[in-house]
């Protein structure tokens, strides 16, 4: 039996301006410079600098430009004669792009490795094999792929087929290469590595045994069974496990020569001026547009002109690009204007801890609907200006996300900011004593005792959040 239905659904597009609005809003300052070029290359009604023009100074250049005009627009309307590369984006064909010029700082990491490669005495083959390996080290220094994988890669992209133990041969060869550790399979393997390459003293010698025999015991920090199972002494132990923590995890890492440190440039600028605080957006390399005035003068000559089809083409060509024009002029002001709001409610919420110069105990509990309710905002376009947007204080900068947190009562009633507990969830955790630290029960006893009602479950949760470990996994001998 078949049932039909008449149902109304209320459904909300957004427009592609609505959307374009919202990726505005969403990006930084360093994303924004390089939107508003791309725009200024894609439309040529858009121009930098103010919107005001002197008549007097600017009148000959108008008049030249004008000239012109027939021209230009034909250049863009006429694509029986112009290559269709005019016509997309970047005006470049491929012959015409220019090419990049590598910004070099040193080698890089496998750069380095395939060196060390080419100074070995080794086959053709054995050559062809450790290659193709390095090739499948990551950034960190590690082989991650299984062997068996590596070879039917080869085998299936370069028609050489191979055997794990010939692989394993060959990246014995590449585990021998600096930085020690290289190539290893797995933490356990790196350290080994390591290891082998150092002169065997008793505490190297008895540092690879814990490695290779009581591995997970040691990750796990349970030095009593090491130190039972070996039956060493607690200081040949300790002698043992600082040799292990000199080792560097991340061979790789130290030869990242190639990768360039990201810089955070700030959204806004809060200065203090006697007790004022005065907010401004960083628009220092932010140009100023406008509409080009010779466009609109086009769009006038051509509209006054004889409607044929040439004519309606032209009026059609430039009222769009106009009408694109003045849309993002609009939508960079209203994001300008959506941000310093957003940001001024934040001070506002925040007074005290900025007039304070940065002490978090001053921070109040705030969530992203107490500045959607004080700047009328919808709480999703809140959450849009405090992602990847930053602030530049006199104490510092910070992510606009950094004074955001949740509340929690104190036995007085008074609610204060989660940060505030994490605060002292941190102190307390760098002044426990490393030979037995403070549990979770402990850590949410001293909280309780501060006049803070916790749960250890809390406590676990704030914990996770500051990245630190368990008790058992702090412990040091």
């Amino acid at each position: 039996m078949l049932n039909q239905r008449l149902q109304q659904k209320l459904i909300q597009k957004l427009s592609p301006q609505q959307i374009q609005m919202i990726k505005l809003l969403e990006i930084p300052t360093m994303q924004l410079e390089e939107r508003i070029k791309d725009e200024l290359e894609e439309n040529p009604a858009l121009e930098e600098g103010r919107d005001k023009i002197d008549d007097t100074d600017d009148q000959g250049q108008q008049d030249a430009d004008n000239d012109n005009t027939d021209l230009s627009i034909d250049e863009y309307l006429n694509t029986d004669d112009t290559p269709l590369y005019k016509l997309s984006t970047k005006n470049f064909n491929k012959e015409e792009q220019k090419a990049e010029i590598p910004f070099s700082v040193g080698s890089s990491f496998h750069d380095q490795l395939e060196s060390q490669l080419g100074l070995r005495n080794i086959s053709e083959r054995q050559y062809l094999l450790a290659d193709y390996l390095i090739g499948n080290i990551d950034d960190d220094g590690y082989l991650r792929r299984r062997l068996d994988a590596v070879a039917d890669d080869m085998a299936f992209s370069m028609g050489v087929e191979t055997t794990e133990d010939e692989l394993e041969s060959a990246l014995k060869v590449i585990q021998e290469f600096d930085p020690p550790g290289v190539g290893a399979r797995d933490l356990q393997e790196c350290l080994v590595l390591q290891l082998n390459q150092k002169e065997e003293t008793p505490e190297i010698k008895m540092a690879k045994t814990i490695l290779n025999t009581y591995f997970d015991e040691f990750t796990k920090k349970h030095y009593d069974k090491i130190i039972a199972r070996l039956g060493i002494t607690e200081e040949e132990l300790k002698d043992s496990v600082a040799e292990i923590l000199k080792l560097n995890p991340k061979p790789g890492g130290s030869f990242q020569s190639d990768k360039v440190a990201e810089h955070i440039i700030p959204d806004f600028l809060l200065e203090n001026k006697d007790g004022a605080l005065q907010l401004s957006l960083n628009s220092r390399n932010v140009p100023e547009l406008r509409v080009s005035r010779i466009y609109s003068d086009m769009l006038d000559a051509y509209s006054k002109n004889k409607q044929d089809k040439q004519n309606k083409e032209a009026v059609s060509f430039l009222k769009q690009k106009l009408d694109s024009a003045k849309w993002f002029i609009d939508a960079i002001k209203q994001r300008q204007n959506t941000l310093i709001h957003t940001m001024e409610a934040i001070i506002n919420y925040q007074q005290e801890y900025f007039l304070s110069g940065g002490d978090e105990a001053l921070l109040n509990p705030m969530i992203l609907k107490d500045i959607a309710d004080a700047t009328g905002l919808d709480i999703s376009t809140v959450s849009r200006v405090a992602n990847s947007k930053y602030v530049q204080t006199p104490f510092g900068i910070f992510p606009l996300k950094f004074f955001f947190s949740e509340g929690l009562q104190t036995d007085s009633g008074e609610e204060v900011s989660t940060r505030e507990i994490k605060k002292i969830l941190q102190e307390c955790v760098d002044s426990e004593s490393k030979r037995k630290p403070l549990t979770d029960d402990e850590l949410a006893a001293i909280l309780q005792e501060k006049g803070y009602q916790i749960a250890r479950r809390t406590v676990a949760k704030y914990r996770e959040q500051l990245n630190i470990p368990v008790a058992r996994l702090r412990k040091e001998l």
